[in-house]
């Protein structure tokens, strides 16, 4: 079967898919926090961390998968004193003790005002990765 991409509102914009499903797993590109109309709450980083994952749910549902599947996440911040807060609210999103692999890097972003960005791998279907 041929890959399934996942096209969003911006795809237009630029030349990426948000994710792309292919056999059982769902790939899903490095996600920035914007909301509505490219908006982005500028400087406030509990507010982007939430904004990004949200978005990442949204790609992975229309993948048909979840936070839940997840199996491995990349982090990337923009600034190393936002790591206690995005271990704080990325606790929020997944079952404790259930956590995907995950990698975080500290590096600058394209856009100013991106504190960061987060791309994952999750399972299509099927069990969840605790078994579930």
């Amino acid at each position: 079967m041929p890959p399934q991409y996942i096209r969003s509102e911006d795809s237009a914009r630029v030349p990426l898919s948000p994710a792309v499903k292919t056999g059982n797993l769902v790939f899903v590109s490095g996600t920035p926090a914007y909301f509505g109309n490219r908006q982005i709450a500028r400087g406030d980083f509990p507010a982007q961390m939430h904004q990004v994952l949200k978005n990442i749910q949204a790609a992975l549902a229309a993948a048909g998968s979840s936070l839940d599947r997840a199996v491995k996440v990349n982090v990337i911040l923009v600034r190393t004193s936002d790591w206690d807060d995005m271990n704080r609210i990325y606790r929020e999103y997944f079952k404790e003790g259930s956590y995907p692999a995950r990698t975080t890097i500290v590096c600058d972003l394209a856009n100013p005002d991106f504190l960061l960005e987060i791309e994952c791998v999750a399972e299509a279907e099927g069990r969840t990765r605790d078994g579930g």
